[in-house]
């Protein structure tokens, strides 16, 4: 025996151990095991709920036996995954006797048909993932980037749990009824060249939005795409810091609001594509594919002509030009007069024209 070690009387068989041994790993690892289990069992539960509100796109009443069949799972479990698609904002009527019909039309995203609607160049240059909820798609690119994405990484979210804007505030992301899509763009020539970026990315959407028969976008600077009815989605450009000297990685997020018809929580006046133009079949598949079109497609013009390049096409759309506006805690400025060359608003006040850097003051027309 040696001195200062405990030693335990072993008092099973050499078989017995191995039983033992064998029980208590079994038991272990079937332990861990549950909380994996847990989550696919989720997965699957929530893909087939998905599937199902597919089937019931057409409008049409489908039985439960149908739909059954479809999902390969019992009419027990159609009932279920009716009743969580309702949980989940779907409007799902049951006809007595006949089965389920889809009340409100659903524009499911859809990776391929994204990516079908990409120009040839584009489409093999990103690495695109698109999720049915996310904490945030700026998020889930930099997670995408730390796992080693091959190409520009893009996230495409059907909600979105902790969407942000602009000072980190929050983002109303209600579940299959906006766009919500991030992108890692990568710049050479250091911070300096990012001047401008969040206002060109603006003119990007406003162009695209224009293309697809969107009448009368205008321009908030910073940051902000408006509709003559209110705030119709916005920007947010993230610094991720230098990959090397010289070369800078941002993170831009964009959020449209496409389908929303209500919005009790939000305090400003704001539009949708739906209610703008009620009567256009709006597809998010087909407004991603254009907008990540022309995001790649301006941040190369960006990166080789700089911000005034695009300065122009800016001011067309500028919604504070010649408006007298307010700082943030509501003392009158002065007169809206463009932006300058680096992207810095320009009003004139009493003492000429002052810059106003983006972060330094939020500016709003003066009522």
């Amino acid at each position: 025996m040696r001195v200062g070690h405990r030693q335990t009387l072993n008092t099973k068989t050499p078989a017995s151990n191995e039983a033992g041994v064998f029980f208590v790993l079994s038991f272990q690892l079937s332990w861990c095991l549950i909380p994996a289990l847990l989550i696919l069992n989720a997965g699957r539960y929530f893909m087939k709920s998905k599937v199902l509100v597919s089937l019931l796109s057409d409008g049409q009443v489908h039985s439960g036996e149908h739909l059954a069949r479809e999902l390969g799972v019992s009419r027990t479990a159609v009932w279920k995954q009716v009743r969580r698609a309702l949980d989940e904002g779907y409007e799902i009527d049951t006809v007595r006797g006949r089965g389920y019909r889809l009340v409100t039309p659903v524009d499911l995203l859809d990776a391929g048909t994204i990516l079908a609607g990409l120009a040839e160049p584009t489409r093999t240059r990103i690495a695109l993932t698109v999720l049915d909820e996310v904490d945030s798609t700026n998020t889930e690119v930099v997670r995408q980037i730390s796992k080693g994405a091959a190409g520009v990484p893009v996230a495409i979210a059907d909600s979105q749990t902790k969407g942000r804007g602009r000072r980190g505030r929050p983002w109303r992301s209600p579940r299959g009824e906006n766009l919500y899509l991030s992108a890692g763009l990568t710049f050479h020539g250091g911070f300096s060249v990012l001047d401008g970026l969040s206002l060109v990315l603006g003119v990007a959407v406003a162009e695209t939005l224009e293309e697809l028969g969107v009448p009368g976008v205008r321009l908030k600077w910073p940051n902000d795409i408006f509709l003559p009815d209110g705030k119709l989605g916005g920007i947010l450009v993230e610094l991720q810091g230098e990959l090397q000297e010289g070369v800078v990685r941002v993170i831009a997020g964009i959020g449209i609001n496409v389908h929303m018809s209500h919005a009790d929580d939000v305090d400003q006046p704001w539009a949708s594509l739906g209610r703008v133009a009620p009567q256009t079949d709006w597809s998010r598949n087909r407004i991603a594919s254009a907008l990540i079109n022309a995001l790649l497609e301006t941040a190369e013009a960006f990166a080789e002509k700089g911000f005034g390049f695009f300065r122009e096409s800016w001011q067309a759309r500028d919604m504070f030009k010649g408006r007298h506006l307010v700082a943030q805690g509501g003392d009158v400025i002065g007169v809206g007069c463009g932006v300058d060359g680096q992207g810095n608003y320009l009003v004139e006040g009493v003492s000429g024209v002052v810059p106003i850097r983006a972060g330094e003051i939020s500016l709003r027309v003066a009522l």
